[in-house]
């Protein structure tokens, strides 16, 4: 488990590590309604895929307690609302749309008792979203831990760990459940720009856990792969489409790519809730186009001329023919993607 908290509930609020202040800062952010729930999402105050849909979850749980409806149907209309604006806030983590679905179906399971049992039932669907995240997330560990080799030398990209999850992490819960098996590795951390999510929050959290770590630029991948340096790649995802296709932090794609030319594994971890069964290939996925200025600044560091014209989607999509497998909390699928994905959902009921 890691050493600090990425979420917490309390009675009057959503406490959320604030990850745009990381490193220099450690502040919990209180989030005291849905709409500011849902702008904290927005404004990156926690962001990865898993992260996100505890959160969503936890706001709905606490606007839920703030409807003023003396009625099913006015409280629903008011929780339908709520669930909207929610599901605007990031478009391309499938988690988001996930836990709000949830948390939708709780409400409806619940429709027939009193308006205070039904907030409370609310407010236990969103905790145990939050507690299951954590041990599926050590789920995928487990299963991931048994491919890394002792002495592995491990290229990550963006962050996929305890601060993208409830607390445990996908890609880098498979390095901790490596670590905690007694397997020696270092970890390899691009810096992921333009947000820097590999420098400012993996380096971060590394260290804080005393996890080997070095931090390298996007473009030295290459580089050090050609030199034999990587052992193999390991990420996490947003969104992962039926035939395998990865929707993850824009970069992911390069990685892969420079990893097939290497004959370096490339395994994703995701938990099942990330795989989108709805959407059949990577290009159905969405993908978020974010504000240009956080290309041409650096926090407030203005580093390009004004005026400057800029991209940034937020994420890439990563063929399926360039994963070597992705690591769930009920196993590992493998090529071809459309049977064993479908494989491992078999017997998985919905929640």
């Amino acid at each position: 488990m890691s050493s600090f908290k990425t979420i917490a509930w309390a009675e009057d609020a959503v406490l959320l590590l604030d990850q745009r202040k990381l490193p220099g800062e450690e502040v919990m952010l209180p989030c005291r309604s849905a709409e500011e729930t849902a702008r904290a999402i927005e404004n990156m105050v926690v962001r990865g895929a898993p992260a996100i849909g505890v959160t969503a979850a936890m706001g709905l749980a606490l606007g839920a307690k703030q409807i003023d409806g003396k009625t099913f149907e006015s409280f629903g209309k008011s929780f339908e609302a709520m669930c909207k604006r929610m599901a605007r806030t990031r478009p391309t983590a499938v988690n988001l749309f996930w836990a709000i679905d949830r948390m939708k179906r709780r409400l409806e399971r619940e429709r027939s008792r009193p308006l205070p049992e039904i907030r409370k039932a609310l407010e236990e669907e969103a905790l145990e979203i939050h507690r299951e995240d954590v041990e599926v997330c050590k789920a995928i560990g487990r299963q991931g831990a048994e491919e890394i080799p002792d002495g592995a030398r491990i290229l990550t990209h963006c962050n996929a760990g305890a601060l993208a999850t409830g607390g445990y992490g996908t890609a880098l819960g498979v390095v901790r459940a490596a670590v905690e098996a007694g397997k020696q590795v270092h970890v390899i951390s691009s810096e992921t720009r333009p947000f820097l999510q590999g420098a400012r929050l993996t380096v971060w959290e590394l260290q804080k856990d005393k996890i080997p770590v070095t931090l390298v630029t996007d473009s030295m991948a290459g580089h050090l792969m050609q030199r034999g340096e990587i052992d193999l790649v390991l990420v996490g995802a947003d969104r992962i489409a039926a035939n395998g296709d990865v929707a993850n932090k824009i970069g992911t794609y390069t990685h892969a790519v420079l990893a097939r030319t290497h004959e370096i594994p490339f395994f994703v971890a995701a938990p099942l809730s990330t795989i989108d069964l709805e959407t059949p290939k990577g290009s159905g996925i969405p993908i978020e186009s974010r504000d240009p200025r956080e290309v041409t600044r650096v926090g407030t560091l203005q580093i390009a001329p004004e005026g400057t014209e800029a991209l940034h989607p937020a994420f890439d999509v990563t063929p399926a023919a360039y994963v070597s497998g992705i690591i769930t909390e009920r196993g590992i699928a493998r090529s071809p993607y459309e049977k064993t994905i479908q494989a491992l959902f078999k017997n998985t009921a919905p929640k």
